[in-house]
């Protein structure tokens, strides 16, 4: 049997073409793709070749149909409306028994250490299938493992109720962290973004306090940020933003940083000394789980979308393209400026 894919060969060498299907095996679930997010990390992988092999079917973020069930799957069955979670742990390191999956030694990784989900089916592990409401749309439940990253870096933090949050970067994920901090139990949310769009987004899902980057000149914060937060999310991994998140942050407050890094970082003597001057904890935060695995991120992004207090708004998406047009969406990506995440959706089934 054949199927559609989006298939990288080398370096900026991306084509949709025809292969052959991958098959069921015991314990393992095929689904049919409905919807497929580019995430950040899909770009290098495409433009530089940062890939552990090729050839590679791409795309992680992703929400579909169970098709067929291999032996010995109890959980889910043909027709079932899902999400996967694409990380693949090893389950016997050290930091799997202990339930930091994320930190696992030995994993594997959909569309990015084995075939993804920008094609017509993929095949994973049925511990990595969550079932979801058939009243989440496909291209919300494409959002989900953004939302449990956010979600994680909260409960990673230690946040409590009645703090205030300042999350930079109006990104999916920064977007969801804004409504992550709201059902949490934020006193108070500011948003620092870029965008008209982004902000304009942060503040329709909560957001109380707004500010540009374009306003900020590296050392005088405005008054309405200078009062310090408790907890600072930056979710964008720039130079300007990793430095901007230390001088946010409260005396004794929490900076946890989610972006990542492009380029080599430098801190100027002066932000840096935030940490020592404001005794404040600074951690990272990598991807999204927990235990029992997948974890409470997962479960508690898909039962707030499925109640809708987690919301997919339009200024948080680019748009939805079809799954055939990846190649020329990745070179839109690369000449243009866009703003908010770009969806790949299948046109093979009405269903969709």
């Amino acid at each position: 049997m054949e199927m559609n894919a989006v298939l990288l060969s080398g370096k900026e060498r991306l084509e949709y073409i025809r292969i052959e299907a991958p098959a069921v095996m015991p314990g393992t679930v095929k689904i049919k793709v409905a919807v497929c997010g580019i995430c950040g990390s899909d770009l290098p992988r495409v433009f530089n070749g940062a890939v552990h092999q090729f050839p590679l079917i791409l795309g992680h973020e992703f929400s579909g149909v169970v098709e067929a069930v291999g032996e010995g799957v109890v959980n889910v069955r043909p027709g079932d409306h899902v999400v996967a979670a694409p990380l693949i742990p090893c389950g016997t390191c050290k930091a799997c028994q202990d339930g930091n999956y994320a930190l696992c030694q030995g994993y594997s990784f959909l569309g990015s250490r084995q075939p993804g989900a920008m094609a017509d089916y993929v095949v994973v592990p049925e511990a990595n299938v969550i079932g979801i409401s058939k009243n989440i749309s496909f291209k919300q439940a494409a959002t989900v493992e953004p939302s449990t990253v956010a979600l994680h870096a909260f409960l990673h933090s230690g946040f409590s109720s009645g703090k205030s949050v300042a999350i930079l970067g109006c990104g999916i994920i920064g977007l969801y962290a804004i409504q992550w901090a709201r059902l949490l139990g934020a006193s108070k949310i500011a948003v620092v973004g870029r965008g008209e769009q982004g902000l304009a987004a942060g503040k329709e899902l909560g957001a109380d306090i707004l500010f540009s980057t374009k306003d900020y000149d590296g050392e005088n914060l405005p008054d309405v940020l200078s009062q310090g937060f408790d907890y600072v999310y930056e979710c964008v991994g720039a130079v300007q933003t990793m430095q901007l998140a230390l001088m946010l942050v409260a005396k004794k407050g929490v900076v946890c940083f989610i972006g990542t890094p492009k380029v080599p970082l430098t801190f100027p003597i002066s932000v840096w000394e935030q940490m020592n001057r404001k005794e404040c904890w600074a951690t990272g935060a990598w991807m999204s789980y927990s235990r029992p695995f997948p974890g409470k991120e997962w479960s508690m992004t898909i039962s707030n979308m499925a109640s809708k207090r987690l919301k997919l708004i339009p200024g948080m998406l680019h748009g939805c393209y079809p799954m055939e047009e990846a190649p020329k969406v990745f070179r839109m990506i690369r000449e243009e400026a866009v703003h908010g995440r770009i969806l790949l959706c299948n046109a093979n089934s009405a269903l969709f």
